[in-house]
This record gives structure tokens, sequence and C-alpha cells, in this order.
């Protein structure tokens, strides 16, 4: 793993060392709650594995026996490299059921009239048309926009934050370069946006799970000059 120490790290905070109180902490000082900031912010390392209950009960056995430098169950330096491994293989899993449902919403999507089909798979519908110019990909460009999961759920948008955001169209997910050429300024669209369109097996936990469709509602106000 890139960054082990801080995994090791995380399950300190979540777990406790041994003969530490379970107790969630009072959190009443700006350090203290910096820390569990600090911890929140870390934990996100570990959601790619998807530990069960079980699993991050071998976790804490090892933790536990490592702080408490107990002769190990494990070779360290055989099954260390091993931990890169797993996270894949979790990673690749979870993404198996995310992307069937996903395929299901998008064929939904392209099915509807007006839809069009992007060369990544994405799948664009006009919502309402745009009188301006259309962008390149080199272009920059200024938009207002909302990002959903299938399920409606709202992970990202500049609507709610009251700010457009400016960005070479070269330079963001595949469904977005292809899917905002397709549109002229004034217009607005919805773009729903396969995995490999978007963030893959990877996902960009802990809001997008790896292998899900993102759907964006995106409102084309200029290009930028």
């Amino acid at each position: 793993m890139r960054k082990l120490p801080l995994v090791v790290f995380v399950l300190l905070l979540v777990t406790g060392a041994p003969g530490v109180s379970a107790a969630q902490p009072e959190l009443k000082t700006e350090e203290q709650k910096t820390l569990y900031a600090l911890g929140l912010v870390l934990a996100q390392n570990l959601a790619s594995f998807a530990l069960s209950p079980a699993d991050l009960e071998i976790v804490k056995a090892g933790l536990a026996d490592g702080v408490a430098n107990k002769e190990k169950k494990v070779d360290l330096q055989a099954y260390g490299p091993k931990i890169q491994e797993l996270q894949k293989t979790r990673v690749i899993a979870a993404s198996v059921p995310e992307r069937k449902a996903g395929q299901a919403f998008v064929d939904k999507a392209a099915a509807e009239k007006g839809a069009v089909k992007t060369p990544s798979g994405a799948i664009v519908t006009t919502l309402q048309p745009g009188t301006g110019a259309t962008p390149a990909a080199s272009d920059k460009v200024k938009v207002h926009y909302q990002g959903t999961l299938t399920d409606g759920t709202v992970f990202d948008s500049s609507i709610q934050r009251g700010e457009p955001i400016t960005f070479p169209l070269n330079g963001v997910i595949k469904c977005w370069t292809e899917g905002v050429q397709q549109m002229k300024v004034g217009g607005k669209s919805r773009l729903v946006c396969p995995a490999d369109s978007a963030y893959g097996d990877r996902g960009a936990p802990p809001k997008i799970k790896p292998g899900a469709t993102l759907v964006f509602e995106v409102e084309l106000l200029e290009i930028v000059k």
C-alpha cells in the first residue's frame, strides 16, 4: 500500500490501541475537533477494502499484536506486499454490482427520445437547447452543474454552492469532455456517465463507489476566451 502508515494510524483512531476505552471522546476544544476531522479524512483510506465486521476483528488483532510487540502470526515481509493485491481484488468485486445496475440505467437513458451516445458510452440528453457557440475539447468553459448517483443522491453541486466553475474541457472525465461538446452556450443537458467514462473501478470514495454510473445536469454558461 502506498500509504500503509496512514492506514495503520486510521485503525488506531477507529479501533483504539489495546487497553484504551472504546467510549467516544468528547470534542470540546478546537484541537480535539481538528484531530477528529483528521481521523475522518484518514479513514477514507480504508473504504476501498470494504471491511466486514469479521474482517475488522482480524485487522484489530494484527494491530493489537503489533502495538504490543507480540509474536507475529504471519511474516510481514511475505504478506505486506499482498495488501495492495487484496485492495485491488476488493475494489473490483465491489464494482461488479454497481456496473450491472449502472448499465440498466444507461440503457434506459439511451432509449429516451433525442438521446445521443458519445464514443465513451456516455448518454447526452438535451433538456434546454442553447443558442450560442459549441465548445471544442481544447476550450475552457464555465458551467453550472449538479452531480447525482443513479438513486438521485447529490454528491456535488455548483448550484448548491452558488458559484459556477470554469475548467479546460480536456481536463475532466471523458463523459464531460465529450458531452459538453454536444451542447451550445445557454443550453442545459443531462449526462449519464457509465463508469468507464467517469471514475472507473477506482470510484471516488466515500461518495462515489467503484464502478458507479453518474448523472450530471449541466448548464453551459460560457466559452471562456
